[in-house]
C-alpha cells in the first residue's frame, strides 16, 4: 500500500503542534527519563491515562545539536518492554525477515520515508535546519533494524501501518505494554 507521504507527514504534524508540550508535560516525562528532555515539542503518543508515551523532539536541539531522533520512546513501560524485546535477540529475527521479504523491505522504506518527511514538515515550522542529519531517520531505517525503541515510538506516533518493525514490537509485547492499557508506574 502506497500512501501520500508528504500529505500524511503534514497531517501528522498538524497534530502534535496542535497541543503542544505544557509544563506537565515537561515535567512528567522528566521523572520518566530521569533527565529534562531538551527539544521537548509535544507529546505524540498517551497512554489511556493521558500520560506521555512518546515525545516529539525537534531536530535541532538547543546548542545546535542535530538530533534525529523525532520521536522518542519515553513511558517507562513501553520503554522495558521494547528492552527486553532487544535483549530476547529479536532484532536479528526481525533483520533477517527483512532481508528475506521484500513487501515488508518497501514497507519499512515507506516508514523511513514518512519519518523524514515528519521530520522535515516539523522542521520547516520550527525553523531548524535538517542538514547535518539529512536522509538519517531512526532506528536504522530503511536498510536494518537497530534500535526497537525508536521504531515503537514511530508506531506509537504515527498509529498503526506507520511502521511494520514497530508495529511487530507493539504486537508482541501487548502483555507487557499496551497504549490502551493502563500499566503506568509513575505517579502524577
Amino acid at each position: 500500500m502506497t500512501i501520500d507521504i508528504a500529505a500524511k507527514a503534514k497531517a501528522l504534524v498538524d497534530t502534535v503542534l496542535a497541543e503542544p508540550a505544557n509544563d506537565h508535560d515537561i515535567d512528567l516525562v522528566q521523572r520518566q527519563l530521569g533527565r529534562y528532555p531538551r527539544g521537548m515539542v509535544a507529546v505524540g503518543a498517551r497512554c489511556v491515562c493521558g500520560r506521555p508515551l512518546a515525545v516529539i523532539t525537534r531536530p535541532v536541539l538547543p546548542g545546535g545539536i542535530p538530533f534525529p531522533t523525532t520521536c522518542y520512546l519515553t513511558g517507562p513501560e513501553a520503554v522495558k518492554a521494547a528492552s527486553h524485546v532487544e535483549a530476547a535477540g529479536v532484532m536479528q529475527q526481525y533483520n533477517d525477515m527483512l532481508a528475506s521479504d521484500e513487501e515488508l523491505k518497501a514497507a519499512y522504506e515507506q516508514a523511513h520515508n514518512l519519518y523524514l518527511a515528519f521530520r522535515h514538515e516539523l522542521a520547516g515550522r520550527l525553523g531548524d535546519s535538517e542538514e547535518h542529519i539529512e536522509g538519517t531517520s531512526a532506528g536504522g531505517m530503511p536498510v536494518r533494524v537497530k534500535c526497537l525503541h525508536a521504531l515503537l515510538a514511530q508506531s506509537l506516533v504515527m498509529g498503526p501501518g506507520a511502521n511494520p518493525i514497530g508495529d511487530l514490537v507493539l504486537e508482541r509485547v501487548k502483555d507487557e505494554f499496551e497504549p490502551t492499557v493502563c500499566r503506568c508506574t509513575l505517579d502524577d
